[in-house]
């Protein structure tokens, strides 16, 4: 049974910070260094409400009369302490980015590698553009946090502590006040982490949906204006984009609020502090200069407290991000490398399948307790009904998938005791409509697990008699295909498929029906081209039209789910069974 990505993990925030940070090592490289130099740029800031304390009390009102040569002086030394401090700040902001993008890099590439890993069943789904964002945005929401909101948490963190240990050695009474008024956003802050996390998680959900809207609209843009289905498809991007307006509308009102109510207590706090410094000043307990000191100190404080909305809503929106990209590598990939994979013979491969039973996820069984053996070397052409488990059959071949209960074999090894590669480079799968890049006519047909070279490539073409159409086209091996492909044919893409699994050299070829929507005349040199890639090879093909049928070596008939004929054309057609009703009216078909 195939997983499925769930929408986000379910980790709190403290736990998804922990695991964020264990798929991405590298962003703790260096991290004690960065610290101590935090802790050194922030212990900076304190110069400046100390030498305010120092220049006034002991320069400006002297018992003498203003000493200028002290306040001077004074000033000179933070103005130092303040240069070097600065040098500490701008080297954790330099430390900081080049350790985060050392671990967003390795998370983007885990994550790639591991939607790779997970089977057919599991990518198909999930829409493409929400994938394809998990991968993307979400990291960046990740970048955005670590790269300037886990910047800033660090230095008012440290901020924070050391304004608070100078406003008590200078008056703890101002900072108790101080610490009172902020009360109760102590206590209202997990609330409001709570919803904007909630929040945060929505948006994100939002941003992956209107990506997958806009980029199948992008890519499905023919066949949108061939059916004049412009204004449905606007309908339904209009919307995926106000479903995510209005989800982001809503975090941020919340983070608003939220910021709002720092704003206030920062004021309140302010407030008090200068009237209760004000009343110890005139009981003779507190300088002018003590108090100034302490006003700044205020601010100090409050600043860190004010940031925490921001911070809590680049946090929020990264925790989001970490959650769904933790929910792609918390998926199981089910089809893996064994732990001690077992080697195969290269060349043609026999295939076998033995009491194999498939079931996709939440439906009903289709495969039932198939039995099949495929000789070395055959050209075998599966036929059946539209829905009786044609396709199911190959891909489980391939092992895109795997079965849910039998085995397949390749020379008597199951597929899952051989290691991946070794079984891509034994097996290849050729589809209907082979994938193409947005590249040259030649490195398309080059795309594969080992580079090919200019000479091998024109080889494979000259090998599958291919020169004669390559030559037609405007820049022969060099012409661009386009995004897709879109620069060529249907026939031609099947054509540069072919060319493909030539050069991969597999023993065993998987064949989608290769000449069911092209022109007679491209039929003719994919049909070719099918005879010499096939030659000495074993070749499964589903067979859409039957005269693929009559040309193999041996014809396997699926029915609901079952193999229930295995035989030659001539054998089967004689034989009066579902082949022979098939081929019956198929001949009258084309007739």
């Amino acid at each position: 049974m195939s997983a499925r990505i769930s929408s986000a993990s379910d980790l709190g925030v403290v736990g998804t910070v922990r695991r964020g940070v264990q798929l991405s090592p590298a962003l703790t490289d260096g991290l004690t260094a960065t610290v101590l130099l935090a802790l050194v740029a922030t212990a900076g800031r304190m110069v400046v409400p100390v030498t305010i304390q120092q220049a006034t009390d002991h320069g400006v009102l002297a018992p003498g009369g203003p000493d200028v040569g002290r306040v001077l002086a004074v000033c000179a030394v933070g103005l130092a302490v303040l240069l070097l401090t600065g040098q500490a700040s701008a080297l954790v902001n330099v430390r900081l980015y080049r350790t985060s993008e050392r671990g967003l890099a390795q998370l983007r590439v885990r994550t790639f590698r591991h939607v790779h890993d997970l089977s057919a069943l599991t990518q198909s789904a999930e829409r493409r553009g929400a994938l394809v964002s998990r991968v993307t945005s979400d990291v960046d929401t990740i970048s955005t946090f670590v790269q300037r909101g886990g910047l800033t948490l660090l230095l008012n963190a440290a901020q924070l502590l050391l304004a608070t240990v100078a406003m008590v050695l200078y008056d703890w009474r101002l900072a108790l006040l101080v610490w009172l008024c902020f009360a109760p956003m102590a206590v209202l802050a997990p609330r409001a982490q709570r919803a904007i996390s909630a929040a945060y998680a929505e948006v994100r959900v939002r941003v992956g949906a209107m990506l997958a809207a806009v980029g199948e609209s992008v890519v499905g843009a023919e066949t949108i204006r061939a059916y004049g289905a412009a204004r449905r498809t606007q309908r339904r991007i209009d919307h995926a984009v106000r479903a995510h307006r209005g989800a982001a509308v809503r975090a941020q009102t919340r983070v608003s609020l939220a910021f709002s109510s720092g704003v206030v207590l920062s004021g309140v706090a302010l407030a008090a502090v200068v009237v209760a410094g004000t009343l110890l000043g005139a009981a003779g307990q507190l300088s002018v200069g003590a108090l100034l000191a302490v006003l700044f100190l205020v601010q100090m404080f409050t600043g860190p407290v004010q940031n925490a909305t921001e911070m809590l809503n680049e946090l929020q929106n990264a925790v989001a991000g970490w959650r769904r990209v933790i929910a792609v590598l918390e998926t199981p990939a089910e089809v893996t490398d064994p732990v001690r994979p077992t080697t195969a013979p290269p060349g043609p491969g026999r295939l076998e399948l033995r009491g194999v039973r498939f079931a996709y996820p939440g439906g009903p069984e289709v495969l039932h307790g198939v039995d099949l053996v495929i000789p070395a070397g055959a050209r075998v052409a599966v036929v059946g009904r539209t829905g009786s488990g044609k396709t199911t059959l190959v891909k489980l071949l391939a092992r895109l998938m795997d079965p849910t209960a039998g085995r397949v074999l390749l020379d008597g090894v199951d597929l899952r005791d051989l290691a991946l590669r070794d079984l891509r480079a034994r097996v290849v799968l050729v589809p209907q409509e082979g994938f193409l890049f947005d590249g040259t006519l030649a490195e398309n047909i080059a795309y594969g697990p080992a580079p090919a070279g200019p000479d091998r490539v024109r080889h494979a073409v000259a090998a599958l008699g291919l020169e004669a159409w390559t030559d037609t086209l405007p820049a022969g091996l060099d012409t661009p295909v386009g995004q897709r492909g879109e620069s060529l044919s249907a026939g031609e893409r099947q054509l540069v498929a072919l060319a493909r699994a030539y050069l991969a050299g597999a023993g065993v070829l998987l064949l989608d029906e290769a000449t069911s929507a092209v022109d007679p005349a491209t039929e003719t040199r994919v049909s070719r081209a099918l005879d010499r890639l096939t030659a000495g090879r074993t070749s499964v093909t589903v067979a859409h039209r039957l005269a693929t049928a009559e040309s193999a070596d041996l014809v396997v008939v699926v029915d609901d789910g079952r193999v229930v004929e295995v035989g030659t054309h001539p054998d089967l057609a004689a034989a009066g069974g579902t082949y022979a009703r098939m081929h019956r009216s198929w001949v009258t078909q084309t007739a």
